[in-house]
């Protein structure tokens, strides 16, 4: 029986095309017998035959080309890509405040054709390297603080970003305590330090154990004239925006003689 041609579908290969690459045009119909198949490209015929396929070997300009299979028309745009190196990457940083133990991704962005493959650095150590151009630290330390930049690369060229930095916040450690002179004589003058890293730059308060009130703000605490009464625990109070510690020593005065 006879069976005039379907519509045809027509179809493109591969979808992303690069300048100078092979290009596949296929037209297809059900029909019986047979269908002949004719590209145009406007008015201008470029192929016919059984097949239904014509082939670019080395596809040039213009950016778009318009083709008609017929049986029934249908067209078919074709968008030439043309290779590029990497523009100039985007980076950023998520969350924008960084807590020391919190999870924080770099993402790095460039345009490219074909896309681009990332890499991060920290000052000139190699993070990581993929297609996505994300790098998440899971649980974030004081030593990841630091310089990171990325590199977007292809074919075509490799650029790097603008320095990125990355200032982690974190309560401060366990202060560290102490006293000067090491042997204290009743009226004499005394000084207590106290000292702790932290970032941000932590508050420092000296207290008596059991009185509410602080004794001094500050890392040093001086007791001038020293008496038998200023015997006792003195503990140094540390604090920023992200947490607090604190560390305790003990006095004793005495004529003549110290005891710690």
């Amino acid at each position: 029986s006879f069976d005039p041609p379907h519509p045809p579908s027509v179809s493109l290969s591969p979808s992303e095309i690069v300048e100078g690459s092979s290009v596949t045009l296929t037209c297809s119909s059900d029909a019986n017998p047979a269908a002949k198949y004719t590209w145009y490209k406007g008015n201008q015929t470029k192929h016919h035959g059984p097949e239904g396929i014509y082939i670019f070997t080395s596809i040039t300009f213009p950016i778009t080309y318009m083709f008609i299979c017929h049986s029934v028309c249908l067209s078919l745009h074709i968008m030439l890509l043309l290779p590029d190196r990497p523009n100039l990457p985007s980076v950023s940083v998520s969350p924008s405040e960084i807590v020391e133990g919190s999870s924080v991704t770099l993402t790095c962005s460039s345009d490219a054709n074909p896309a681009a493959k990332y890499t991060w650095y920290k000052r000139n150590r190699q993070l990581v390297d993929g297609q996505e151009g994300n790098f998440t630290f899971t649980s974030i330390s004081s030593n990841d603080t630091g310089t990171y930049y990325c590199e977007a690369g292809n074919y075509y060229g490799v650029i790097n970003s603008t320095s990125i930095v990355i200032d982690v916040q974190y309560r401060p450690n366990l202060p560290s305590v102490s006293v000067s002179p090491s042997e204290i004589v009743e009226g004499s003058s005394v000084t207590l330090t106290c000292s702790s890293d932290a970032n941000p730059a932590a508050n420092y308060t000296w207290y008596k154990e059991n009185e509410e009130s602080p004794k001094a703000s500050g890392q040093i605490f001086t007791i001038t004239d020293i008496r038998a009464e200023h015997s006792g625990n003195y503990y140094c109070e540390v604090q920023n925006s992200v947490g607090r510690h604190n560390n305790t020593l003990h006095l004793t005065v005495v004529a003549g003689t110290f005891f710690s």
